[in-house]
């Protein structure tokens, strides 16, 4: 074969270009600290680190969304725990209002300072966030939820919604709560039933007793039967001088006789008749009913906490003339004390579903950071340099680079020319 001089050229150059090449290759390898300057360095690896980078990010925007859920609960946390604060200020002072030795002066002072609670209680209701969005609406965010007086009551505009972020690639939080739930929903009495006065007794006249009922004990919630008319009633009959009572489930006695009333004792909701059941409750009524009086036990319900609070504000501004009027106040104020223990309960209930929603936050956001490591090393696996080997290298190329030009020196200088 004949070698032309102009191969040899060619072959050298080419050969000095490509030692060039990789050299510099190797050189942006050092520069950078990265392995894989281009998918061709190793389409395999380029794959599999494309597919870690884009799980990562996902993985972050979890993070991001984490850190608002927590946000958000935590501003509705803080709203819930004054609440629980300001309860025990309410309870304080119905409890207060329940001394017999109050003046009426005393009475609308007390009166006057729940009536700014009832605004504050509206306010922590209507509460919003940094961006306007009411954390009690349910999905409907820009809407202001809660509306009303202690006199006209208070109404809702928000939804049952809960909103939620995506957390995880499994979870979606809930990261507010509604507010018909939190303030609305509330059982009222005692969780089974609601005792009280029936309409008799708020009809004003001389025969009015003063008798009171408490809020009602359930011995056996499984033996408890809702009455088929809506209510229970306890009559009093006055004859001679005694007081006698029955039990009606609407037109139907429930015991099958009278039976006779003593102040202070305990009456079992019952029936005698047969089939005989025992509906696994009681209430204890005191004072002294007059003939005609009433008390009514219903179905507990839901109540909101605005509608009890009003009440017993109304209640405490009312005059209280009678004995009748006193008897019909305790109770009020009875009813409120259980009513607002509800609230209370329910309030805890929300604030604790909340704290265990924050709670499973923060384990998710432990494993995030797991994940997130687990994929840096994988990537630094996939993409880093080995610095060791790379310097090796490029000083091996650098020692392949002299030699390439050195030999094409003294190859090009083998020309017939120049021994002519």
């Amino acid at each position: 074969m004949r070698i032309a001089t102009s191969m040899i050229f060619d072959a050298g150059v080419a050969s000095i270009n490509r030692q060039w090449s990789q050299l510099q290759h190797l050189q942006q390898q050092v520069a950078s600290g990265r392995r894989l300057l281009a998918p061709s360095d190793d389409p395999v690896a380029a794959a599999r680190a494309l597919e870690v980078t884009q799980s990562r990010d996902i993985l972050t925007q979890y993070a991001t969304n984490q850190q608002n859920a927590n946000s958000a609960l935590g501003l509705a946390e803080s709203q819930m725990s004054s609440l629980n604060g300001m309860f025990a200020r309410l309870k304080e002072l119905t409890v207060q209002a329940g001394n017999a030795t109050l003046t009426e002066k005393d009475r609308k002072s007390i009166a006057f300072e729940l009536r700014a609670r009832f605004d504050e209680l509206l306010s922590i209701a209507n509460a919003a966030d940094g961006q306007g969005q009411y954390l009690f609406s349910g999905f409907m965010g820009a809407t202001k939820p809660f509306a009303g007086t202690v006199e006209g009551g208070v109404t809702y505009a928000g939804d049952d919604g809960q909103r939620k972020l995506q957390v995880s690639a499994t979870r979606m939080l809930e990261v507010s709560d509604s507010g018909r739930d939190i303030f609305q929903r509330i059982r009222s009495g005692n969780g089974t039933f609601a005792a009280t006065y029936g309409t008799n007794n708020v009809v004003v006249g001389p025969n009015l007793g003063s008798g009171v009922i408490d809020a009602g004990t359930v011995t056996n919630p499984a033996a408890w039967v809702a009455p088929t008319s809506g209510a229970y009633t306890i009559r009093f009959s006055v004859t001679a001088g005694v007081t006698t009572y029955q039990i009606y489930d609407g037109a139907t006695a429930l015991l099958a006789a009278p039976a006779n009333y003593t102040s202070g004792q305990t009456i079992r909701l019952e029936k005698t008749t047969a089939p005989a059941a025992d509906y696994g409750s009681q209430v204890v009524i005191t004072g002294a009913p007059a003939d005609g009086d009433g008390f009514t036990i219903t179905p507990s319900s839901s109540q909101s906490v605005f509608a009890s609070l009003g009440n017993l504000i109304l209640a405490m501004e009312d005059d209280l003339a009678t004995p009748a009027d006193q008897a019909r106040y305790q109770m009020e104020i009875g009813s409120a004390l259980i009513n607002l223990d509800q609230a209370n309960d329910n309030f805890l209930r929300v604030r604790s579903m909340i704290g265990s929603r924050m709670n499973e936050l923060e384990s998710l956001g432990n494993v995030n950071q797991d994940l997130q490591l687990q994929y840096q090393q994988t990537l630094s696996n996939l993409q880093d340099l080995d610095y060791a080997k790379a310097i090796s290298d490029l000083t091996r190329k650098q020692t392949d680079l002299q030699a390439a030009q050195q030999s094409f020196a003294r190859i090009s200088q083998l020309s017939l020319f120049n021994y002519l």
